[in-house]
């Protein structure tokens, strides 16, 4: 086998076509991995559950939690974020706060997503949780939940000077992860994409640290890190024909090797998977007739999406089966259960997907119900 292999790497050198063998796509990081984060599915892996060090990577949690926060309405956008001298003292990559310096959750954002802002990170730890001990808990509280079992923080920013691996450190696999549940929400992409930006009036010209940004197509973050003890790290994401991916690499010698190393696990993925959107959530899957019900029938539709990664030299193993109710009656509550989307492989059922009611239909009333008999014995 392996001399066929070398044969064959000698062929396309020789025709001009240069060969990607999957172990050979990290070699200069200590630690990666490539996932496609709506299945989950690991597509490439080196050391991914090496404990290290991840420098302001750490700030994709810090980011999840802001936008967590948003999202369940206890955050706003506009919220006004007052800077302390704590938040003042801090260096390395800022925004140069100034202690009673105001901004908004937005600014803030732009501050931690485009410029790595360490600064930033403590005054938002600071407005969320009173301080950034109580903050930290929270992060790693919500490691925990991701299942990130081989992560620890120990400040929302990744600062690591004062700070040993066994004190904090995650992995490639962790990262991932988190990075997974970051993009869930979409609305941080608007910081992430974002190249050159200012704050302050047009005063502080921000540059994105992730070049990533510029230099690869469908790049659309995410957040990039380095240190002396952390090395150079990135957990880089992007996004081709519906389909998205999440590189990490951790400890690469510098920053060239970080981007590289990344970008040549994206286009390993997009080289070899696709993504097949079998159902999407809230696809329309027809209707179902409703009997006493002041519409004679209901719209149903599916509860959830469903992906499969499929390899592109292989051809595609999930088949999809519908099953709905023909009739329900009166009264329909949006989301009650009509059916079941099944999908299986090899003839093993690998996912049900629910179809539900996608509206509410009301019981007519008696005297509705009495008319339209009488005028069905009239008529018929």
């Amino acid at each position: 086998m392996k001399k066929i292999a070398f044969l064959l790497a000698v062929f396309l050198i020789f025709t001009g076509v240069s060969p990607v063998f999957a172990e050979d796509l990290a070699p200069d990081v200590k630690s990666a991995i490539l996932i496609e984060p709506s299945t989950g599915t690991v597509i490439y892996e080196q050391n991914a559950d090496e404990k290290l060090q991840i420098a302001s990577v750490t700030k994709i949690m810090t980011m999840l939690l802001v936008m967590e926060r948003i999202d369940e309405g206890k955050l706003a956008l506009t919220d006004i974020v007052t800077a302390s001298k704590n938040a003042q003292s801090y260096g390395g990559s800022t925004m140069f706060l100034e202690a009673g310096e105001e901004f908004t959750v937005n600014d803030m954002l732009k501050g931690i997503a485009v410029a790595s802002a360490n600064d930033g990170c403590i005054a938002m730890s600071e407005h969320i949780a009173g301080n950034e001990e109580a903050f930290v808990e929270m992060m790693n509280k919500r490691a925990e939940e991701l299942g990130m079992e081989n992560t620890h923080f120990a400040n929302c920013n990744g600062l690591d000077d004062d700070v040993d691996v066994s004190e904090a450190h995650s992995t490639a696999r962790d990262v991932a992860k988190m990075s997974a549940e970051l993009v869930k929400h979409k609305k941080i992409f608007d910081y992430t994409t974002i190249w050159t930006d200012s704050l302050r009036d047009g005063k502080f010209l921000l540059a994105n640290t992730n070049k990533l940004i510029r230099n690869y197509q469908g790049a659309t973050g995410l957040k990039t890190g380095s240190t002396t003890k952390a090395g150079c790290c990135l957990s880089a994401t992007a996004s081709r024909g519906g389909m998205e991916l999440i590189a990490v690499v951790l400890g690469a010698k510098d920053s060239d090797t970080r981007f590289s190393s990344a970008s040549k696990l994206l286009d390993y993925g997009y080289s070899n998977y696709e993504i097949d959107k079998m159902v999407e959530a809230g696809e329309p899957m027809g209707t179902v007739n409703v009997s006493w019900g002041q519409q004679k029938t209901v719209q149903a539709e599916a509860k959830e999406g469903y992906d499969v990664l499929n390899k592109k030299s292989e051809p595609k193993q999930t088949e999809k089966s519908v099953k709905m109710k023909s009739r329900v009656g009166a009264p329909v509550k949006k989301g009650d259960k009509l059916g079941e989307i099944t999908f299986t492989q090899d003839g093993k059922v690998v996912k049900t997907v629910d179809i539900v009611a996608g509206e509410d239909i009301e019981k007519k009333g008696f005297f509705k119900i009495l008319a339209d008999l009488i005028k069905g014995i009239i008529t018929g």
